[in-house]
């Protein structure tokens, strides 16, 4: 296929945080707000007067600084991110908002605190943190919709004088709304059984949409819609194999290019950072106000690990399922940061129930923050696509 037009454009945005788009909101006066987890909704970041940004380390390939401080237990992602900060690459940040979920990554946020790194360059820089509950009740969602209102918009309000009401909310939620329709319509490309977009070329999409001001990056997605939508196909699908991915912190699409490299699509990105869930449209129901319809959305369409209860843990393996069978997907893998406590424990359950239980072959992956042995990861590829292959064969006998 021929290469989309802003490919490279897309591909130099997430070379750095501070990119160009980045770079013109900030000379705009906008302000920069940090976030790191699904539980911090970006739309209550992208009021008028702010923009989202969802943290990466992009290129780092040494963490001794953080390590010295945070240890070498610790995920390389967590520690990716307190580096990048400890030499200057954050200091245009006028918040950072963090979750109660993972205690590595509220050390790395917490040493944005205890360290100043951003406080000598803005005074008015502070650290937040919304603690989400893990439980699916009516006390709970009241409690996440308190703790959204205390640390999130009343910290702005305060701080900076955003305006945080019902109708600045529901502005938001619009347009929040417009980027998840253009995403999502990219997205369902991807279930052609001869698809005219890339797993890698969505995921680089999907990444430029949650590291740029939206206003922004609106047109561009919107262009790439309508030429994907002209787009022709490769008379033949290039590929042997559809997948899922799932997983935690997944930021870098080289990941994703060489899983496609070894002949399996990535139709559906399960993971942090991606798209499903995260790009779906958030309703407001009549006589609900929009932070609530917004707390509502987040609670109840996460699919975090950290959510213990025996009714979520089955519902994310009915998930996958769902995934698979909507985007065609032979098989399921699945990647896990090293050190990641709430994903080791859902690779390893994923692996022994998946395929036993829901018939979809899984394939986990323990990884590095940035894409090492690469030569091991692809032979690990490479045999799981050639098994999923088999089993296509033996099942195509088996019918016949």
């Amino acid at each position: 296929m021929k290469d989309l037009k802003y490919r490279v454009y897309f591909e130099n945005l997430l070379s750095d945080v501070k990119n160009e788009l980045v770079a013109q909101a900030l000379d705009d006066g906008k302000r920069a707000l940090g976030f790191s987890c699904y539980f911090i909704p970006a739309v209550l970041l992208n009021l008028d007067g702010c923009f989202s940004l969802r943290l990466r380390a992009p290129g780092t390939t040494d963490t001794g600084i953080a390590t010295y401080y945070m240890s070498e237990k610790t995920c390389m992602f967590s520690r990716s991110i307190l580096e990048r900060a400890i030499e200057g690459g954050y200091n245009f940040l006028s918040a950072l908002m963090g979750t109660e979920t993972c205690s590595m990554m509220n050390r790395s946020q917490e040493h944005f605190e205890m360290l100043n790194l951003v406080k000598d360059v803005n005074d008015k820089f502070y650290v937040t943190h919304v603690d989400p509950p893990f439980v699916m009740k009516d006390y709970a969602f009241t409690h996440y919709e308190k703790q959204l209102r205390i640390h999130i918009l009343d910290k702005l309000r305060d701080t900076y004088g955003i305006d945080t009401s019902d109708e600045a909310l529901m502005k938001a939620i619009d347009e929040h709304n417009e980027v998840c329709d253009v995403i999502t319509e990219i997205g369902n490309f991807r279930k052609q059984e001869n698809p005219p977009i890339t797993g890698y070329e969505f995921h680089l999409i999907e990444l430029v949409s949650e590291v740029c001001p939206q206003k922004l990056i609106l047109p561009y997605l919107k262009e790439t819609l309508e030429e994907i939508k002209a787009r022709k196909a490769d008379e033949k699908p290039w590929y042997r194999v559809r997948v899922v991915l799932a997983g935690g912190e997944n930021d870098d699409p080289y990941f994703t290019k060489l899983i496609e490299d070894s002949g399996a699509f990535v139709v559906a990105d399960r993971y942090c950072y991606g798209s499903l869930p995260g790009r779906e449209r958030i309703e407001v129901k009549p006589g609900e106000t929009p932070l609530a319809a917004i707390a509502r959305h987040y609670m109840y369409t996460s699919q975090c690990p950290r959510f213990m209860s025996q009714d979520k843990v089955h519902g994310r393996k009915q998930y996958f399922k769902q995934l698979a069978e909507e985007y065609k997907a032979d098989g399921l893998i699945v990647e896990q940061m090293k050190f990641c406590e709430y994903w080791e424990y859902e690779r390893m359950y994923c692996m022994n129930v998946m395929e036993s239980e829901y018939g979809l072959p899984c394939l986990g992956i323990e990884k590095e923050y940035v894409t090492a042995a690469s030569g091991q990861l692809r032979t690990r590829f490479q045999a799981f696509v050639e098994a999923l292959e088999l089993k296509k064969i033996k099942n195509g006998a088996e019918v016949k």
